[in-house]
């Protein structure tokens, strides 16, 4: 009875739905079978391929994909919650991009999932002390998905980045729960100051592309910004903000402005 308890406790349904999913592309195109082999069916666990997939995307001359995944497969076991991140945040693209159908897909293909639990990771590192390891997988995720996000910086679970390219997040910035962002989104400082510089986001924020956030500021919950804003005052919850620099225009528009992904500031 004990050893029955044990295996239902092991099971994971997010973990059962990836590995059904890997099943059926290797079915319908058999040339993506050593792909999908290599970086979901022949792990165990979401933690395990999530591992392989930040060694095998980060490694160079420089780092051996072995020593990657010793560190990732460390921290994993370390810490929990990093799983429990990657999870939300898998959640959180298939509710959130129209463009994911699937829980495979932010794994093998979408750079925006893969360059925040490449973060996780290095942000792990940082609060252990490891600071020259942490800067190191910043740079090595800034050169191969193009997102430049600070080791230092705090994130929630459950985020999602569209399409991702040009992210930055510095150092001393705080991202909500349940946030979403596009494209060329940055959270910057305003100066050469080395205290706390960068923006304060709240829960269930929607930032739109090319929006830029600057200094210690906050964004109240549930709030949007209009893609394109420069946003240098700090945001009250529950409202939108457009234009440069931006300006309140109107309430939120819903409860939840990220997960509604409604960019339209006439509604």
């Amino acid at each position: 009875m004990a050893e029955t308890r044990a295996k239902i406790t092991e099971i994971d349904p997010v973990w059962q739905r990836i590995t059904s999913e890997a099943e059926d592309a290797v079915r319908q195109d058999p040339l993506m079978g050593g792909l999908v082999h290599a970086c979901v069916l022949h792990h165990k666990s979401v933690e395990r391929a999530l591992s392989y997939r930040f060694a095998a995307k980060l490694s160079s001359n420089e780092m051996s994909m072995v020593i990657l995944r010793e560190i990732a497969d460390e921290a994993f076991s370390s810490d929990p919650s990093l799983a429990k991140s990657a999870r939300a945040d898998l959640m959180a693209v298939l509710d959130r991009d129209p463009a994911c159908h699937r829980l495979l897909q932010p794994i093998l293909y979408f750079k925006g999932f893969q360059a925040i639990q490449a973060y996780r990771i290095g942000n792990w590192l940082w609060r252990q002390g490891r600071k020259d390891l942490a800067y190191f997988i910043q740079m090595r995720t800034s050169e191969i998905f193009g997102i430049d996000i600070h080791p230092g910086a705090k994130i929630g679970r459950g985020i999602m980045i569209d399409h991702a390219h040009s992210i930055v997040i510095g150092e001393t910035a705080v991202v909500g729960d349940n946030v979403s962002m596009l494209h060329s989104v940055t959270l910057g400082g305003t100066g050469k100051e080395e205290e706390d510089r960068h923006p304060k986001i709240g829960d269930g924020v929607l930032i739109g592309a090319g929006a830029k956030v600057l200094g210690n500021i906050k964004v109240g919950h549930c709030s949007r910004i209009a893609a394109g804003s420069v946003v240098l005052q700090e945001v009250p919850p529950c409202s939108t903000v457009a234009g440069v620099p931006a300006k309140i225009v109107g309430e939120a528009g819903c409860d939840q402005p990220s997960v509604e992904m409604d960019q339209l500031l006439s509604r």
